[in-house]
Formats: structure tokens, C-alpha cells, sequence
């Protein structure tokens, strides 16, 4: 189990997904052809996005990087989509009905996602950096 100070991992996870839920819901709302049948799909979908964005996103950003350099950075809007569609197919409930509603959506979620973590840290809380004496003058983070 880690120590007390470094629960702002779990607590950032969390976070994350709860910004995720909040950013598909109101894209659900907003975008013609984007369904959620309610909270716990929501849950679920803010769940799989953000595994889907730090394990496979990642992947598929190396291996269309040439056609993301001759679009000038377009074709990141369309892995979003792609990422956002591959959500709907693993959680019931959430329904994403073609390719222009989920790159619509995606592009929804990243700024309602983008504007919540301004205002919330992606840690959860607000980190303090020390300086101690027995450093030797460093600065130094507990986790």
C-alpha cells in the first residue's frame, strides 16, 4: 500500500474519469447522434475513455504520425472520434451513430474536459513543493 501523501494518484484517476463522465454527458446532450441512457453508463464510458486515452491512444498517435503531419495535426480530431466510438462499443448504453457524431463529440469532450481541469488538478489536489535544510538546498516533491 503506498504511503498516505501519494494517494493523489488514485485521487487524480478519479478525477479523470469524473470529468470524463461529466464531458460525455453534456456531449450526449449537445451532439446529434451521441446517446448515454444515463448515470451509470456515463460512469462507465468516463471509465473506458480514459483507459482508452492513456493505452491505446498513445498507440495509435505513433503509428498515424505521418498522416497526422500531412494533415497538420487534423487526423488528431479523427482519433478522437475513433477513440470516442471505440468507448460506445465496449460500455451498453452509450451510443455514438456515425463518424461525423463522434468526431463532433470528441471534439466537445476534449474542451468541456479541458475547461473542468482547469479548475480541478488532474492530481486532485494542490502540490506543494519543499525546500529542507538536510537537502542540501534541493527541491524535492514527498511522492
Amino acid at each position: 500500500m503506498p504511503p498516505p501523501s501519494c494517494d493523489h494518484r488514485r485521487v487524480g484517476f478519479l478525477l479523470r474519469v469524473l470529468v470524463n463522465t461529466v464531458a460525455i454527458y453534456f456531449a450526449a446532450t449537445i451532439v446529434p447522434g451521441l446517446a448515454i441512457g444515463g448515470l451509470l453508463p456515463a460512469l462507465g464510458a468516463g471509465l473506458v475513455l480514459g483507459l482508452i486515452n492513456a493505452v491505446v491512444r498513445p498507440i495509435l498517435i505513433v503509428l498515424t504520425l505521418p498522416v497526422t503531419l500531412l494533415t497538420l495535426g487534423l487526423f488528431i480530431f479523427v482519433l478522437n472520434g475513433l477513440c470516442l466510438w471505440l468507448t460506445s462499443w465496449l460500455v451498453r448504453g452509450f451510443v455514438v451513430s456515425g463518424f461525423w457524431p463522434a468526431v463532433f463529440g470528441a471534439l466537445i469532450v476534449s474542451l468541456v474536459s479541458w475547461l473542468l481541469t482547469t479548475f480541478v488538478s488532474d492530481r486532485g489536489h494542490v502540490q506543494v513543493i519543499t525546500r529542507s535544510r538536510g537537502s542540501g538546498g534541493h527541491w524535492h516533491r514527498d511522492c
